[in-house]
């Protein structure tokens, strides 16, 4: 069994590749996920029951002990269990914190024989046991053994030659209201949606035109800053909106690298 903190669209991808390798997986989530791409987010099964990404289904479940029916019906579990107590109860060979916080929201060491950490906020050989690199580059996907990986800039990975410009924030605080879809096509300036904040509703905007990549659910509550969409200026990579992104792969490979290690060395099997 494998428990994977974190659902979100860089989560699924290696959610998704362990289950299709055969692993038992479990993922943990919070109670709101916050997730922009959420046609390859298995997080959206914690509002819409299941979540389907590349034909594997996540089912949320209400309690760990379903688990076992989901995986036999073929079907990643999803369970609402933002702190991981469920993850003492399991006992799990490994945990994978995907939850890319930029901090460590409680993984330690002693939660499996093999823990892994993607991203910064996490040092390998003393909160977890490896960390993988998710900063865009040459680097992307290295297996850190000693260390951490490199910080958190801020700045978004350029793609087709933007990089923070792709990415709108709140204006205010309050709820989002949704007036796009996921794949439509906007231009630059074009409002997407509204905060509202009271009586008043403020205009959210893009500063590119592009693919909308992914937006934030329908009477989301956010804060000022808040991340609400991504736009891509690929007017060709429509489908890239409703599949795993090249960067979730590549860390996929590595985690499954790890675990596919760890189970060869115990002389046991997967699933």
């Amino acid at each position: 069994m494998i428990i994977v903190r974190g659902a979100g669209d860089l989560s699924t991808g290696t959610i998704h590749r362990l289950f299709r390798a055969g692993f038992r997986v479990l993922a943990l989530e919070t109670e709101r996920p916050a997730a922009i791409r959420r046609q390859v987010a298995f997080s959206e099964a914690v509002y819409d029951g299941t979540a389907t990404v590349e034909n594997v289904t996540a089912v949320r479940i209400g309690t760990a002990e379903e688990a076992e029916d989901a995986w036999r019906r073929g079907q990643v579990p999803l369970l609402v269990d933002p702190a991981g107590d469920s993850i003492r109860q399991l006992k799990p060979e490994a945990v994978v914190d995907a939850i890319l916080a930029k901090k460590n929201l409680g993984t330690t060491m002693d939660m499996a024989e093999l823990t892994i950490a993607l991203g910064p906020g996490f040092e390998a050989g003393k909160d977890v046991h490896y960390v993988i690199e998710t900063m865009r580059g040459h680097n992307l996907g290295r297996i850190i053994p000693q260390g951490c990986a490199a910080p958190n800039t801020g700045i978004p990975g350029i793609i087709g030659g933007y990089g923070a410009e792709r990415v709108i924030h709140s204006p205010a605080a309050g709820t989002f209201r949704q007036m796009r879809e996921i794949g439509d096509t906007v231009q630059a300036g074009e409002t997407i949606g509204t905060v509202d904040c009271g009586n008043e509703r403020i205009p959210v905007r893009t500063q590119i035109s592009g693919i909308l990549r992914g937006i934030i659910r329908d009477g989301f509550p956010v804060t000022e800053g808040f991340k609400l969409a991504d736009t891509d200026p690929r007017l060709e990579e429509k489908k890239n909106c409703f599949t795993i992104s090249d960067k979730a792969r590549c860390i996929a490979g590595s985690v499954l690298e790890l675990v596919t290690a760890a189970t060869v060395n115990r002389g046991t099997h997967p699933g």
